[in-house]
């Protein structure tokens, strides 16, 4: 079985699943919730929750050949080449973790996260983000990323990689210091 995030169980690197929660910091603006078994269900289920357009940015951190390093931005999307963008690539987003994948809706001035740890980070109104994720059987509590852990990068999904960036018509900027890969994390 193939998946973004591991974590060692008795010697045995396996796939690292969250229970479905959230939080809200300090401030109200800002909800990290989880994504179990990296369902891109979540991601979608708040990414359309926003009035389009949305602009996609696919920060590629650990390439394996299918382009350079690099943030790629989307021209402006609608929701419908959103959900056929999320559903045509699922298998991958699912399961490897060579990229983060943000999106952004400019007038509802909110920005949505997944970060390689399968963690959703989503900016703008927290509360509304609660609500959708509480109908999508989630509730608050604590979030821990696993210690160690290991990001999986599948040389069986370098084609769909390859096609994802074929398909859309990117603008690439060079990796900024915080998207690059660390070695604790």
């Amino acid at each position: 079985m193939m998946f973004r995030l591991g974590h060692s169980v008795d010697g045995d690197w396996v796939e690292h699943v969250y229970p479905p929660v959230y939080r809200i910091n300090e401030k109200g603006d800002r909800i990290t919730a989880t994504i179990p078994h990296g369902d891109p269900s979540i991601f979608r289920a708040l990414a359309l929750a926003s009035e389009p357009p949305h602009l996609l940015l696919y920060v590629l951190h650990t390439p394996r050949g299918e382009g350079e390093a690099g943030r790629y931005q989307s021209p402006e999307l609608s929701n419908e080449a959103v959900a056929d963008f999320i559903d045509k690539y699922a298998a991958f987003l699912r399961q490897d973790g060579r990229f983060d994948l943000w999106i952004h809706a400019p007038r509802a001035s909110t920005t949505i996260v997944w970060d390689r740890h399968n963690l959703l980070h989503a900016y703008g109104d927290a509360e509304r983000f609660g609500e959708r994720l509480g109908e999508l059987g989630y509730r608050a509590g604590e979030i821990v990323v696993p210690y160690p852990h290991e990001h999986h990068y599948h040389m069986e999904l370098d084609d769909m990689a390859q096609g994802l960036l074929d398909d859309v018509d990117w603008y690439r900027t060079p990796l900024r210091p915080e998207d690059e890969q660390r070695l604790d994390g």
